[in-house]
This record gives C-alpha cells, sequence and structure tokens, in this order.
C-alpha cells in the first residue's frame, strides 16, 4: 500500500502552570519510585503502542525503566469490571504515581484514592466526568491528557455522511460498559437528527458480540456504520476493518490504525503524542510537581485518513471533495 500524506491540522496545546509538590510517599524499589499503569484494553497491538508512547515521554522526563524507575502494569483485558480490584491492588504496592491510560481506568483509579497523584488519558471532558474542577486548574490529585472524543463524535458523523451522502439509516457500535456510553449516545443521536438520520444503537463489549453486532446492523439495512471511542475497540481495528468489508457496510473509525487495518476512514486524535504527553507530565509529577497545579493538556492534532482500497471493496465511490480533505489516502 502507499501512503500519501497531505497534513494540515496539527497543533497541540499545552497551558502552563507549574508548581513544585514534594510527593508524600514516594513507593521505593531498590530506591527508585515504582510508577504503578492501569489499562482497560489488552497488551496488543495499539495498546502496546500506546504504552510504549506514555514510557517515551517518561523517558523524555528523565525516567527509565530499569535505571530509576520500576513500572507495575495491570491489563484489565477489556473486562472493565476488574479495574476497581486493580487499582487497589496498585495503591496497596505504595506506588509513587498512577497513570490511569483510558477512561474507565481513570474512573476506577480516582474512586479509589484521593491522595496519590493520577495522570489520565481520556476522550471525555474530565470536567463533567468529576476528574478534575477546571481544565487550567485541575485542583485535585488528577491530571492528564484529554482527547474530548465525546465531543467530537458528531464530526465523525458528519464526516460519513459526507462520504456516503445518499445514506439515510446509519448504526453506531458502542460499548455499553463505558462510563461514557451514555454522553456518546445522546451526542450521537442529537447530531444524527440535526442531519436528518436515523440512528440505531448496536452494542457489543466481548469478543463473541462484535460478529452479531455487524450481522444485525445488516439485517437492520443500515446503510453506513460509526464505531464509538472504546479501548475495547481499539484493540480490535483489525477484526472490526474486516467485519465492515464482510458486510459491505461503509464505515468510520475513531483512529487511524482502523484505517490502516483495511477500514474505510477514520478521523481522531494522536493517540500516540496523546500518551507521551501523559509521559512527560508523570516524569513532572515525580519530580516534585503538583497535579492540582498542571493544566489538563487538550489534545487538538486531529487527522482524517481514507483507504480508497476499501473503498473500491465495498463498491463505494468517494467524491473528490471528500478525497481531498483527508490527510492521508491509502491506495
Amino acid at each position: 500500500m502507499q501512503f500519501h500524506r497531505l497534513r494540515r491540522r496539527e497543533f497541540i496545546t499545552l497551558l502552563g502552570g507549574v508548581a513544585t509538590w514534594p510527593l508524600a510517599a514516594r513507593a521505593q524499589s531498590g530506591g527508585v519510585p515504582v510508577v504503578g499503569i492501569l489499562h482497560s484494553a489488552s497488551p496488543t497491538g495499539i495498546w502496546l503502542t500506546l504504552s510504549g508512547a506514555f514510557l517515551q515521554g517518561l523517558t523524555q522526563a528523565g525516567y527509565s525503566q530499569g535505571r530509576n524507575l520500576t513500572i507495575e502494569e495491570r491489563w484489565a483485558e477489556g473486562q472493565y469490571d476488574r479495574l476497581p480490584a486493580m487499582a487497589a491492588d496498585l495503591i496497596r504496592r505504595d506506588v509513587a504515581l498512577i497513570a490511569a491510560l483510558t477512561t474507565p481506568s481513570a474512573e476506577a483509579v480516582k474512586s479509589a484514592t484521593a491522595k496519590i497523584p493520577i495522570v489520565f488519558t481520556t476522550i471525555a471532558d474530565p470536567v463533567q466526568m468529576g476528574f478534575v474542577s477546571s481544565l487550567s486548574r485541575p485542583g485535585g490529585n488528577l491530571t492528564g491528557v484529554t482527547y474530548l472524543g465525546v465531543e467530537v463524535g458528531p464530526k465523525l458523523l458528519e464526516l460519513l455522511h459526507e462520504a456516503v451522502p445518499s445514506a439515510k439509516t446509519m448504526a453506531l457500535l458502542i460499548n455499553p460498559t463505558n462510563p461514557n456510553a451514555d454522553r456518546q449516545s445522546q451526542n450521537l443521536q442529537a447530531a444524527a437528527g440535526r442531519l436528518g438520520l436515523q440512528l440505531y444503537f448496536i452494542n457489543a463489549s466481548t469478543e463473541g458480540d462484535l460478529d452479531p453486532a455487524f450481522a444485525k446492523a445488516h439485517e437492520l439495512q443500515t446503510q453506513a456504520l460509526m464505531v464509538a471511542f472504546d479501548a475495547f475497540f481499539n484493540a480490535r481495528s483489525a477484526q472490526l476493518a474486516t467485519l465492515s468489508l464482510r458486510y459491505a457496510i461503509p464505515a468510520i473509525y475513531p483512529a487511524r490504525d482502523f484505517a490502516e487495518a483495511g477500514g474505510l476512514m477514520s478521523y481522531g486524535a494522536d493517540l500516540r503524542d496523546m500518551y507521551r504527553q501523559a509521559g512527560i507530565y508523570a516524569g513532572r509529577i515525580l519530580k516534585g510537581e503538583k497535579p492540582a497545579d498542571l493544566p489538563v493538556v487538550q489534545a487538538s492534532k486531529f487527522e482524517m485518513v481514507i483507504n480508497l482500497k476499501a473503498a473500491k471493496t465495498i463498491g463505494l465511490t468517494l467524491s473528490p471533495d471528500v478525497i481531498s480533505i483527508a490527510d492521508e489516502v491509502i491506495e
């Protein structure tokens, strides 16, 4: 495959604000701090890449595993009900900091401790989720990076509508166990109404749900499908792309990995940069800065990727106007 890059919207906004804070209890393992990392996904594919991006950020901040840092990782493998126990286990180990690298992880850790510093990555509005008091001054023991993917969701629906203008019936594939599920559904239902679309909601939260979900979309005669942002779905980009091709349903995804895996199109933030930024924040906190004073970083580097090979496979002709707004076209 050939990749043609047409990058336009590339920037990350980072507000200032620094203060020092000696950590009340810095966990020790051979004299070095211990950082707990809580993942709601599985240690495969994109999530290994994003975990690596977080560690890269830590390295940029002056910390590396095995030299002056010990890492304790916990992976829930898509079973979000396991997160509270995993969070409690990390707290018992008296870690110096916890990196909660998805919204469900952040919610679990926030409920478990008000003392240990927490760095999160989330697609949600962290103020609405109750993670922080405000983006500029978090005010508690949490700070991090937000994608604001719940708010970006309607943009994906609009792009899908532009790509398949004849489609009047669409489906949203969503994980009902995600703490953002209701908010995502409400935002997208409102967006569908503005676009004059009928939107069906199809739930999936386990591996066995995915094939039946696409079969249901086909049975409902939906003409296009949007995949909601969720750690469980992101870990299965290739499977979801294959299913959309098998059922010949034009689909849009919230991360570029889906389009690279053979899906039709994607629109979303640069996740690797988000996780790297989270790692940098973790390093700054380990050096003594206070989460309450570190403004939440808002990702504003977004990219749209179109896979023309996928379009050809499902018999869809994309207009030149749609192709022209892509940041990257896969042929």
